[in-house]
């Protein structure tokens, strides 16, 4: 679980980061382990401009094929998210979900609770901007 936000900080699974971050939660890769249900993949995350995200921008996160992509922009929303970039989610059939990290955070947070409740094996990526 994301225990906590704040600007330019992310706490993870006991974890702290102090930069952007893509957190993974990829079920079917933790299949044998009752308790590796809950464990998150944090990666770094950087973007070719600081508050713009593009196509390449997410290329790695959707070489993992997840069914919902979430998008946090930033303690006051200054990260966007090109045209080509939602495009290319779309097509691909993912959920996209776009929000201030805080609410992004929590979203996820929601998200990964319901799914392993109903036992449902889909892969949820964040993609987290910490600061502004």
């Amino acid at each position: 679980m994301i225990e906590e936000y704040r600007f330019g900080f992310i706490k993870v699974s006991g974890k702290t980061y102090t930069h952007d971050v893509e957190v993974r939660w990829l079920p079917e890769d933790l299949l044998g382990s009752d308790s590796a249900s809950s464990a998150l993949e944090v990666l770094p995350w950087w973007r070719e401009e600081s508050h713009l995200v593009d196509s390449i921008d997410i290329q790695r996160a959707l070489t993992q094929r997840p069914n919902i992509l979430i998008i946090g922009t930033g303690m006051y929303g200054m990260v966007k998210i090109t045209g080509k970039a939602q495009e290319e989610i779309r097509i691909r059939g993912i959920k996209l979900i776009i929000d201030r990290t805080e609410e992004a955070v929590k979203t996820f947070n929601v998200i990964k609770a319901k799914l392993e409740e109903k036992g449902e094996k889909k892969k949820i990526i964040g993609l987290f901007h910490l600061t502004c």
